[in-house]
Protein backbone atom coordinates (compact mmCIF):
# COMPACT_ATOMS: atom_id res chain seq x y z
CA UNK A 1 0.00 0.00 0.00
CA UNK A 2 1.16 3.35 -1.24
CA UNK A 3 1.83 5.76 2.04
CA UNK A 4 0.06 8.95 2.35
CA UNK A 5 3.30 10.63 2.39
CA UNK A 6 4.63 9.22 -1.53
CA UNK A 7 1.04 9.48 -3.17
CA UNK A 8 1.44 13.65 -1.53
CA UNK A 9 4.84 13.64 -3.12
CA UNK A 10 3.84 11.94 -6.72
CA UNK A 11 1.16 14.48 -6.87
CA UNK A 12 2.78 17.17 -6.01
CA UNK A 13 5.46 16.76 -8.41
CA UNK A 14 2.94 15.57 -11.05
CA UNK A 15 1.27 19.44 -10.63
CA UNK A 16 4.61 21.14 -10.37
CA UNK A 17 5.73 19.45 -13.72
CA UNK A 18 2.31 19.75 -15.29
CA UNK A 19 1.98 23.00 -15.11
CA UNK A 20 5.58 23.89 -15.99
CA UNK A 21 4.97 21.95 -19.48
CA UNK A 22 1.73 23.75 -20.04
CA UNK A 23 3.93 26.90 -19.39
CA UNK A 24 6.38 25.90 -21.80
CA UNK A 25 4.52 24.21 -24.29
CA UNK A 26 1.92 27.93 -24.54
CA UNK A 27 5.39 29.98 -24.56
CA UNK A 28 6.19 27.49 -27.29
CA UNK A 29 2.70 27.69 -29.41
CA UNK A 30 1.33 31.24 -28.98
CA UNK A 31 4.11 33.16 -27.38
CA UNK A 32 5.52 34.47 -30.75
CA UNK A 33 1.62 35.21 -32.06
CA UNK A 34 1.28 37.07 -28.45
CA UNK A 35 4.37 39.04 -28.90
CA UNK A 36 3.35 40.42 -32.65
CA UNK A 37 -0.16 40.98 -31.17
CA UNK A 38 1.12 43.39 -28.78
CA UNK A 39 3.66 44.66 -31.27
CA UNK A 40 0.59 46.05 -33.51
CA UNK A 41 -0.78 47.16 -30.51
CA UNK A 42 2.13 49.44 -29.42
CA UNK A 43 2.68 50.26 -33.48
CA UNK A 44 -1.10 51.69 -33.38
CA UNK A 45 -0.65 53.58 -30.24
CA UNK A 46 2.31 55.27 -31.23
CA UNK A 47 1.15 55.88 -34.35
CA UNK A 48 -1.58 57.80 -32.51
CA UNK A 49 1.20 59.71 -30.67
CA UNK A 50 3.03 61.03 -33.86
CA UNK A 51 -0.15 62.19 -35.47
CA UNK A 52 -0.71 64.35 -32.44
CA UNK A 53 2.85 65.57 -32.12
CA UNK A 54 3.23 65.87 -36.16
CA UNK A 55 3.11 69.42 -37.92
CA UNK A 56 5.21 69.41 -41.16
CA UNK A 57 6.29 72.90 -40.60
CA UNK A 58 8.82 71.69 -37.62
CA UNK A 59 12.12 70.37 -38.21
CA UNK A 60 12.54 68.58 -34.99
CA UNK A 61 10.17 65.95 -35.36
CA UNK A 62 13.03 63.85 -36.91
CA UNK A 63 14.33 63.34 -33.84
CA UNK A 64 10.94 62.49 -31.95
CA UNK A 65 10.73 60.26 -34.59
CA UNK A 66 14.08 58.51 -34.38
CA UNK A 67 13.29 58.24 -30.22
CA UNK A 68 9.49 56.37 -30.93
CA UNK A 69 11.75 54.54 -33.24
CA UNK A 70 14.34 53.18 -31.29
CA UNK A 71 11.89 52.31 -28.23
CA UNK A 72 10.03 50.25 -31.21
CA UNK A 73 12.64 48.62 -32.88
CA UNK A 74 11.28 49.74 -35.82
CA UNK A 75 12.16 51.98 -39.08
CA UNK A 76 9.29 55.43 -39.11
CA UNK A 77 9.15 58.25 -42.01
CA UNK A 78 6.78 60.25 -43.16
CA UNK A 79 6.12 60.88 -47.55
CA UNK A 80 3.50 62.94 -48.98
CA UNK A 81 1.44 61.31 -51.21
CA UNK A 82 3.55 61.61 -54.40
CA UNK A 83 5.99 59.09 -52.35
CA UNK A 84 8.67 61.72 -51.33
CA UNK A 85 10.43 60.83 -47.64
CA UNK A 86 9.67 64.25 -45.81
CA UNK A 87 10.62 62.61 -42.35
CA UNK A 88 12.68 59.57 -41.18
CA UNK A 89 14.06 58.01 -38.10
CA UNK A 90 16.29 55.88 -40.21
CA UNK A 91 19.08 58.67 -40.75
CA UNK A 92 19.17 61.87 -42.79
CA UNK A 93 17.07 62.69 -45.60
CA UNK A 94 18.70 62.20 -48.72
CA UNK A 95 20.85 59.54 -47.87
CA UNK A 96 20.93 55.70 -49.11
CA UNK A 97 19.23 53.40 -46.83
CA UNK A 98 19.09 49.95 -46.70
CA UNK A 99 15.95 49.61 -44.98
CA UNK A 100 14.13 51.54 -47.14
CA UNK A 101 15.08 50.96 -50.89
CA UNK A 102 14.84 53.79 -53.02
CA UNK A 103 12.77 54.26 -56.04
CA UNK A 104 12.91 57.16 -59.05
CA UNK A 105 10.72 59.79 -58.73
CA UNK A 106 11.03 63.74 -59.15
CA UNK A 107 8.94 66.25 -57.08
CA UNK A 108 8.58 69.81 -56.91
CA UNK A 109 9.12 70.40 -53.48
CA UNK A 110 12.36 71.68 -53.11
CA UNK A 111 12.55 71.20 -49.37
CA UNK A 112 12.72 67.34 -50.10
CA UNK A 113 15.16 65.84 -52.37
CA UNK A 114 14.05 63.49 -54.97
CA UNK A 115 15.34 59.71 -55.70
CA UNK A 116 14.28 58.67 -51.81
CA UNK A 117 11.30 56.80 -52.27
CA UNK A 118 9.80 53.49 -50.96
CA UNK A 119 11.06 50.38 -52.14
CA UNK A 120 7.86 48.02 -53.79
CA UNK A 121 7.53 44.63 -51.71
CA UNK A 122 5.48 41.34 -51.90
CA UNK A 123 2.49 41.95 -49.86
CA UNK A 124 1.61 38.73 -47.82
CA UNK A 125 -1.07 39.50 -45.04
CA UNK A 126 -3.31 42.89 -44.40
CA UNK A 127 -5.92 43.63 -41.42
CA UNK A 128 -7.26 46.99 -41.94
CA UNK A 129 -7.18 48.93 -38.30
CA UNK A 130 -9.84 51.62 -39.28
CA UNK A 131 -10.43 53.99 -42.66
CA UNK A 132 -7.33 55.29 -42.25
CA UNK A 133 -4.67 52.49 -41.12
CA UNK A 134 -3.52 49.04 -41.95
CA UNK A 135 -0.96 46.57 -41.35
CA UNK A 136 0.32 44.68 -43.39
CA UNK A 137 2.93 41.37 -43.53
CA UNK A 138 5.37 42.29 -46.12
CA UNK A 139 8.19 39.93 -47.73
CA UNK A 140 11.16 41.75 -48.88
CA UNK A 141 12.63 38.96 -51.53
CA UNK A 142 15.83 40.04 -51.72
CA UNK A 143 16.90 40.10 -47.96
CA UNK A 144 14.29 37.28 -47.47
CA UNK A 145 13.06 39.10 -44.71
CA UNK A 146 9.43 39.45 -43.17
CA UNK A 147 8.03 43.07 -41.98
CA UNK A 148 5.69 43.91 -40.13
CA UNK A 149 4.26 47.56 -41.86
CA UNK A 150 1.76 50.26 -40.42
CA UNK A 151 0.45 52.58 -43.21
CA UNK A 152 -1.73 55.45 -41.35
CA UNK A 153 -3.11 58.55 -43.60
CA UNK A 154 -2.45 61.38 -41.49
CA UNK A 155 -4.65 64.95 -40.88
CA UNK A 156 -2.78 66.37 -43.67
CA UNK A 157 -2.43 63.39 -46.06
CA UNK A 158 0.82 62.77 -45.37
CA UNK A 159 1.18 58.90 -45.20
CA UNK A 160 3.12 57.42 -41.66
CA UNK A 161 5.00 54.03 -42.35
CA UNK A 162 6.34 52.06 -39.33
CA UNK A 163 8.66 49.04 -40.07
CA UNK A 164 8.85 46.33 -37.93
CA UNK A 165 11.28 43.44 -38.82
CA UNK A 166 9.89 40.00 -37.75
CA UNK A 167 12.62 38.16 -37.35
CA UNK A 168 13.80 40.04 -34.10
CA UNK A 169 9.85 38.88 -32.21
CA UNK A 170 10.62 35.38 -33.75
CA UNK A 171 13.97 35.35 -32.09
CA UNK A 172 12.53 36.88 -28.87
CA UNK A 173 10.14 34.09 -28.86
CA UNK A 174 12.21 31.75 -29.23
CA UNK A 175 14.65 32.68 -26.05
CA UNK A 176 11.73 33.40 -24.24
CA UNK A 177 10.74 29.66 -24.83
CA UNK A 178 14.21 28.45 -24.33
CA UNK A 179 14.50 30.31 -20.98
CA UNK A 180 11.50 29.13 -19.87
CA UNK A 181 12.46 25.58 -20.64
CA UNK A 182 15.45 25.78 -18.70
CA UNK A 183 13.80 28.10 -15.83
CA UNK A 184 11.27 25.24 -15.99
CA UNK A 185 13.72 22.63 -15.33
CA UNK A 186 15.46 24.54 -12.08
CA UNK A 187 11.57 25.30 -10.81
CA UNK A 188 10.81 21.32 -11.17
CA UNK A 189 13.65 20.28 -9.54
CA UNK A 190 13.45 22.67 -6.53
CA UNK A 191 9.58 22.00 -6.88
CA UNK A 192 10.05 18.50 -6.12
CA UNK A 193 12.38 19.16 -3.22
CA UNK A 194 10.07 21.18 -1.78
CA UNK A 195 7.07 18.79 -2.52
CA UNK A 196 9.14 16.08 -0.71
CA UNK A 197 9.58 18.14 2.73
CA UNK A 198 6.19 19.16 2.85
CA UNK A 199 4.65 15.67 2.56
CA UNK A 200 7.19 14.80 4.77
CA UNK A 201 6.68 18.00 7.22
CA UNK A 202 2.34 17.79 6.32
CA UNK A 203 2.26 13.69 6.62
CA UNK A 204 4.15 13.89 10.28
CA UNK A 205 0.84 14.42 12.23
CA UNK A 206 -1.23 12.68 10.19
CA UNK A 207 0.68 9.86 11.22
CA UNK A 208 1.04 10.86 15.14
CA UNK A 209 -2.78 11.23 15.01
CA UNK A 210 -2.54 7.41 13.24
CA UNK A 211 -0.60 5.99 16.07
CA UNK A 212 -2.62 7.80 18.69
CA UNK A 213 -5.81 6.60 16.79
CA UNK A 214 -4.08 3.08 16.62
CA UNK A 215 -3.68 2.75 20.62
CA UNK A 216 -6.83 4.26 21.34
CA UNK A 217 -8.81 1.22 19.64
CA UNK A 218 -6.18 -0.81 21.82
CA UNK A 219 -7.72 0.59 25.08
CA UNK A 220 -4.43 2.13 25.77
CA UNK A 221 -5.04 6.40 26.41
CA UNK A 222 -1.66 6.74 27.83
CA UNK A 223 -0.62 8.19 24.13
CA UNK A 224 -1.55 12.44 23.43
CA UNK A 225 -1.31 14.10 20.18
CA UNK A 226 1.59 16.71 20.42
CA UNK A 227 0.36 18.87 17.80
CA UNK A 228 0.34 22.54 18.64
CA UNK A 229 -0.49 24.35 15.15
CA UNK A 230 -3.82 26.10 14.89
CA UNK A 231 -4.93 24.81 11.73
CA UNK A 232 -7.34 21.71 11.05
CA UNK A 233 -4.38 19.01 12.08
CA UNK A 234 -4.32 20.86 15.17
CA UNK A 235 -8.03 20.98 16.29
CA UNK A 236 -8.13 17.46 15.23
CA UNK A 237 -5.19 16.95 17.42
CA UNK A 238 -7.15 18.00 20.18
CA UNK A 239 -10.12 16.79 19.35
CA UNK A 240 -8.56 13.44 19.70
CA UNK A 241 -6.90 14.11 23.11
CA UNK A 242 -10.26 14.68 24.33
CA UNK A 243 -11.45 12.03 22.82
CA UNK A 244 -9.11 9.99 24.82
CA UNK A 245 -9.40 11.80 28.08
CA UNK A 246 -13.25 11.36 28.08
CA UNK A 247 -12.44 7.42 26.49
CA UNK A 248 -10.55 6.78 29.40
CA UNK A 249 -12.56 8.52 32.09
CA UNK A 250 -15.75 6.84 30.71
CA UNK A 251 -14.14 3.05 30.49
CA UNK A 252 -12.90 3.86 34.12
CA UNK A 253 -15.75 5.08 35.71
CA UNK A 254 -17.32 2.01 34.10
CA UNK A 255 -14.67 -0.30 35.78
CA UNK A 256 -15.26 1.24 39.14
CA UNK A 257 -19.15 0.41 38.69
CA UNK A 258 -18.68 -2.62 37.63
CA UNK A 259 -16.26 -3.36 40.18
CA UNK A 260 -18.23 -2.17 42.60
CA UNK A 261 -21.06 -4.07 41.11
CA UNK A 262 -19.18 -7.23 41.27
CA UNK A 263 -18.80 -6.23 44.86
CA UNK A 264 -22.21 -5.40 45.81
CA UNK A 265 -22.73 -9.06 44.25
CA UNK A 266 -20.48 -10.45 46.05
CA UNK A 267 -21.70 -8.59 49.24
CA UNK A 268 -25.23 -9.96 48.59
CA UNK A 269 -24.31 -13.42 48.52
CA UNK A 270 -22.09 -13.14 51.31
CA UNK A 271 -24.92 -11.47 53.13
CA UNK A 272 -27.59 -14.42 52.42
CA UNK A 273 -24.67 -17.07 52.79
CA UNK A 274 -24.60 -15.11 56.26
CA UNK A 275 -28.40 -14.80 56.58
CA UNK A 276 -28.79 -18.38 56.42
CA UNK A 277 -25.99 -19.16 58.60
CA UNK A 278 -26.80 -16.82 60.93
CA UNK A 279 -30.34 -18.40 60.89
CA UNK A 280 -28.87 -21.73 61.30
CA UNK A 281 -26.74 -20.99 64.07
CA UNK A 282 -28.83 -19.16 65.90
CA UNK A 283 -31.36 -22.07 65.54
CA UNK A 284 -28.80 -24.28 66.80
CA UNK A 285 -28.03 -21.81 69.53
CA UNK A 286 -31.30 -21.76 70.77
CA UNK A 287 -32.17 -25.89 70.64
CA UNK A 288 -29.96 -26.53 73.27
CA UNK A 289 -30.71 -24.57 75.99
CA UNK A 290 -34.89 -24.18 75.64
CA UNK A 291 -33.91 -28.05 75.18
CA UNK A 292 -32.67 -28.17 78.64
CA UNK A 293 -35.55 -25.91 79.82
CA UNK A 294 -37.78 -27.55 78.85
CA UNK A 295 -36.66 -30.95 79.86
CA UNK A 296 -36.01 -29.69 83.25
CA UNK A 297 -39.18 -27.46 84.07
CA UNK A 298 -40.80 -30.75 82.95
CA UNK A 299 -38.74 -32.59 85.53
CA UNK A 300 -40.11 -30.14 88.17
CA UNK A 301 -43.86 -30.39 86.89
CA UNK A 302 -43.78 -34.28 87.08
CA UNK A 303 -42.31 -34.66 91.08
CA UNK A 304 -39.12 -37.14 89.27
CA UNK A 305 -36.70 -35.28 91.92
CA UNK A 306 -37.48 -36.20 95.59
CA UNK A 307 -35.07 -34.15 97.39
CA UNK A 308 -34.06 -30.24 97.78
CA UNK A 309 -30.50 -30.74 96.57
CA UNK A 310 -31.88 -32.08 92.97
CA UNK A 311 -34.54 -29.24 92.95
CA UNK A 312 -32.01 -26.81 93.47
CA UNK A 313 -29.54 -27.78 90.97
CA UNK A 314 -32.61 -28.16 88.69
CA UNK A 315 -33.49 -24.88 88.89
CA UNK A 316 -30.30 -23.93 88.44
CA UNK A 317 -29.41 -25.27 84.99
CA UNK A 318 -32.94 -23.25 84.13
CA UNK A 319 -31.72 -20.28 85.33
CA UNK A 320 -27.84 -20.49 83.62
CA UNK A 321 -29.67 -21.54 80.49
CA UNK A 322 -32.01 -18.76 80.51
CA UNK A 323 -29.05 -16.20 81.80
CA UNK A 324 -27.41 -17.58 78.32
CA UNK A 325 -30.86 -17.17 76.39
CA UNK A 326 -31.20 -13.70 77.38
CA UNK A 327 -27.22 -12.86 76.69
CA UNK A 328 -27.41 -14.31 73.36
CA UNK A 329 -30.79 -12.03 72.97
CA UNK A 330 -29.03 -8.95 73.69
CA UNK A 331 -26.12 -10.20 71.42
CA UNK A 332 -28.77 -10.78 68.66
CA UNK A 333 -30.74 -7.26 69.60
CA UNK A 334 -27.26 -5.54 69.22
CA UNK A 335 -25.89 -7.07 66.30
CA UNK A 336 -29.19 -6.23 64.55
CA UNK A 337 -29.20 -2.58 65.52
CA UNK A 338 -25.27 -2.33 64.25
CA UNK A 339 -25.85 -3.98 60.95
CA UNK A 340 -29.22 -2.11 60.43
CA UNK A 341 -27.82 1.01 61.28
CA UNK A 342 -29.96 2.01 64.26
CA UNK A 343 -27.43 1.49 66.57
CA UNK A 344 -26.31 4.94 67.76
CA UNK A 345 -23.16 6.01 70.12
CA UNK A 346 -23.33 8.35 73.45
CA UNK A 347 -19.58 9.68 72.93
CA UNK A 348 -18.36 12.03 75.79
CA UNK A 349 -14.83 12.23 77.30
CA UNK A 350 -14.19 9.87 79.99
CA UNK A 351 -11.54 8.84 82.18
CA UNK A 352 -10.20 5.40 80.68
CA UNK A 353 -7.85 4.70 83.75
CA UNK A 354 -11.24 4.92 85.69
CA UNK A 355 -13.12 3.13 83.64
CA UNK A 356 -10.37 0.26 83.76
CA UNK A 357 -10.05 -0.11 87.39
CA UNK A 358 -13.87 -0.45 88.54
CA UNK A 359 -14.16 -3.22 85.60
CA UNK A 360 -11.15 -4.77 87.29
CA UNK A 361 -13.26 -4.23 90.87
CA UNK A 362 -16.27 -6.34 89.06
CA UNK A 363 -14.00 -9.11 87.75
CA UNK A 364 -11.81 -9.27 91.48
CA UNK A 365 -14.26 -11.99 92.52
CA UNK A 366 -14.03 -13.92 89.28
CA UNK A 367 -10.38 -14.09 89.38
CA UNK A 368 -10.13 -15.23 92.93
CA UNK A 369 -12.43 -17.94 92.27
CA UNK A 370 -10.61 -19.15 89.37
CA UNK A 371 -7.12 -18.54 90.93
CA UNK A 372 -5.46 -16.52 88.56
CA UNK A 373 -3.22 -13.49 88.42
CA UNK A 374 -4.22 -10.12 86.21
CA UNK A 375 -1.93 -7.48 85.84
CA UNK A 376 -3.28 -3.90 84.83
CA UNK A 377 -0.44 -1.14 83.07
CA UNK A 378 -1.98 2.37 82.58
CA UNK A 379 -1.31 5.89 83.32
CA UNK A 380 -2.90 7.68 86.71
CA UNK A 381 -5.11 9.39 83.86
CA UNK A 382 -6.19 8.71 80.16
CA UNK A 383 -8.71 11.06 78.99
CA UNK A 384 -10.69 9.08 76.02
CA UNK A 385 -13.28 10.36 73.69
CA UNK A 386 -16.37 7.62 72.70
CA UNK A 387 -19.25 6.18 74.17
CA UNK A 388 -17.77 4.46 77.60
CA UNK A 389 -20.38 1.91 78.14
CA UNK A 390 -19.69 0.79 74.57
CA UNK A 391 -16.02 0.62 75.49
CA UNK A 392 -17.55 -1.30 78.80
CA UNK A 393 -18.93 -4.07 76.91
CA UNK A 394 -15.72 -4.22 74.34
CA UNK A 395 -13.61 -4.62 77.19
CA UNK A 396 -15.88 -7.20 78.99
CA UNK A 397 -15.90 -9.20 75.61
CA UNK A 398 -12.29 -9.46 75.84
CA UNK A 399 -11.87 -9.99 79.40
CA UNK A 400 -14.60 -12.96 79.36
CA UNK A 401 -12.93 -14.25 76.15
CA UNK A 402 -9.30 -14.49 77.93
CA UNK A 403 -11.06 -15.68 81.16
CA UNK A 404 -12.22 -18.85 78.70
CA UNK A 405 -9.38 -19.51 77.00
CA UNK A 406 -6.39 -18.67 79.66
CA UNK A 407 -4.03 -22.08 79.82
CA UNK A 408 -2.88 -23.35 83.63
CA UNK A 409 -0.55 -20.17 83.84
CA UNK A 410 -3.50 -18.49 84.43
CA UNK A 411 -1.94 -14.84 83.65
CA UNK A 412 -4.15 -11.87 81.76
CA UNK A 413 -2.82 -8.62 81.71
CA UNK A 414 -4.73 -5.74 80.54
CA UNK A 415 -2.45 -2.76 79.36
CA UNK A 416 -3.77 0.75 78.01
CA UNK A 417 -1.21 3.22 76.71
CA UNK A 418 -1.31 6.47 74.30
CA UNK A 419 0.37 5.52 70.85
CA UNK A 420 0.37 7.77 67.67
CA UNK A 421 -2.35 10.13 69.09
CA UNK A 422 -4.40 7.51 69.86
CA UNK A 423 -5.02 5.04 73.07
CA UNK A 424 -4.46 1.49 72.58
CA UNK A 425 -5.89 -0.84 75.17
CA UNK A 426 -4.92 -4.72 74.87
CA UNK A 427 -6.05 -7.93 76.57
CA UNK A 428 -3.68 -10.02 76.90
CA UNK A 429 -3.95 -14.24 78.16
CA UNK A 430 -1.70 -17.16 78.25
CA UNK A 431 -2.68 -19.87 76.34
CA UNK A 432 -2.49 -21.78 72.59
CA UNK A 433 -1.96 -19.92 69.45
CA UNK A 434 -5.36 -19.49 67.29
CA UNK A 435 -4.88 -21.15 64.02
CA UNK A 436 -3.62 -18.00 61.40
CA UNK A 437 -6.52 -19.61 59.06
CA UNK A 438 -8.89 -18.76 61.84
CA UNK A 439 -7.57 -14.91 63.05
CA UNK A 440 -9.85 -12.84 59.94
CA UNK A 441 -13.10 -15.30 60.60
CA UNK A 442 -12.76 -15.06 64.42
CA UNK A 443 -15.31 -11.33 64.01
CA UNK A 444 -17.90 -13.13 62.39
CA UNK A 445 -21.16 -14.02 63.82
CA UNK A 446 -21.19 -17.30 65.02
CA UNK A 447 -17.91 -18.09 64.39
CA UNK A 448 -15.72 -20.88 66.86
CA UNK A 449 -12.68 -22.21 66.47
CA UNK A 450 -13.52 -24.88 68.80
CA UNK A 451 -17.22 -25.87 69.12
CA UNK A 452 -17.13 -28.02 71.82
CA UNK A 453 -15.09 -25.96 74.42
CA UNK A 454 -16.76 -22.63 73.11
CA UNK A 455 -20.32 -24.09 74.19
CA UNK A 456 -18.59 -25.53 77.56
CA UNK A 457 -17.80 -22.07 78.58
CA UNK A 458 -21.42 -20.70 77.75
CA UNK A 459 -20.49 -18.82 74.51
CA UNK A 460 -22.34 -18.50 71.11
CA UNK A 461 -19.37 -16.59 69.02
CA UNK A 462 -21.45 -13.40 68.76
CA UNK A 463 -19.13 -11.48 71.67
CA UNK A 464 -16.34 -10.28 69.05
CA UNK A 465 -18.78 -9.67 66.43
CA UNK A 466 -20.55 -6.83 68.58
CA UNK A 467 -16.76 -5.86 69.56
CA UNK A 468 -16.39 -5.16 65.53
CA UNK A 469 -19.21 -3.09 65.26
CA UNK A 470 -18.57 -1.26 67.89
CA UNK A 471 -15.27 -0.45 66.75
CA UNK A 472 -16.33 0.40 63.48
CA UNK A 473 -18.95 2.72 64.49
CA UNK A 474 -16.00 4.35 66.53
CA UNK A 475 -13.77 4.32 63.27
CA UNK A 476 -11.28 2.56 65.20
CA UNK A 477 -8.94 -0.37 64.90
CA UNK A 478 -9.31 -3.67 66.50
CA UNK A 479 -7.49 -7.16 66.32
CA UNK A 480 -5.66 -10.05 67.18
CA UNK A 481 -2.28 -11.56 67.19
CA UNK A 482 -0.36 -14.56 68.42
CA UNK A 483 2.48 -13.39 70.33
CA UNK A 484 4.96 -15.36 72.90
CA UNK A 485 2.86 -16.99 75.63
CA UNK A 486 -0.53 -16.47 74.40
CA UNK A 487 -2.48 -14.11 72.55
CA UNK A 488 -3.53 -10.46 72.41
CA UNK A 489 -6.80 -8.89 71.62
CA UNK A 490 -6.56 -5.16 70.91
CA UNK A 491 -8.71 -2.23 70.05
CA UNK A 492 -7.83 1.62 69.70
CA UNK A 493 -10.05 4.72 71.20
CA UNK A 494 -9.58 8.69 70.26
CA UNK A 495 -8.03 10.95 72.54
CA UNK A 496 -10.65 13.84 74.13
CA UNK A 497 -10.57 16.79 72.72
CA UNK A 498 -8.04 19.08 74.24
CA UNK A 499 -9.79 22.27 75.15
Amino acid sequence: MTSIRTRLFLNTSFLVIFFMFVGWLLSTLILEEYYLWNKKHSIVENSKIIEQIYNANDPNISLELERIGSNLGAGIIITNQDGYIKYSSMGRIGEPNAFFMPQDHHGDNPAFPPHKTMPKLVLKTSETIDENSVIEVEEDQILNIDFLSYKRILNNNDILRIRVPLAALSESAAYASKFLAFSGIISILIGCVWAFFFAKKFTVPLLELSDVAQSISQLNFTQSCTIRSNDEIGILGKSINNLSYQLNKAISELNQKNLQLLKDVEKERRLEKLRKNFISSVSHELKTPISLILGYAEGLKENVINDEEQKDYYCSVIIDEANKLDKLVKDLLDLSQIESGFFRLDRTDFDLSLLLDQIVLKYRTVFLEKNLSLQLEKAPQLLANGDAMRIEQVLANFLNNALDHVDSSGLIEINAQEINNKIRVSVFNTGNHIPSDSLDNLWLSFYKVDQARTRAFGGYGLGLSVVRGIQELHNNAFGVENITGGVKFWFELDLATKI
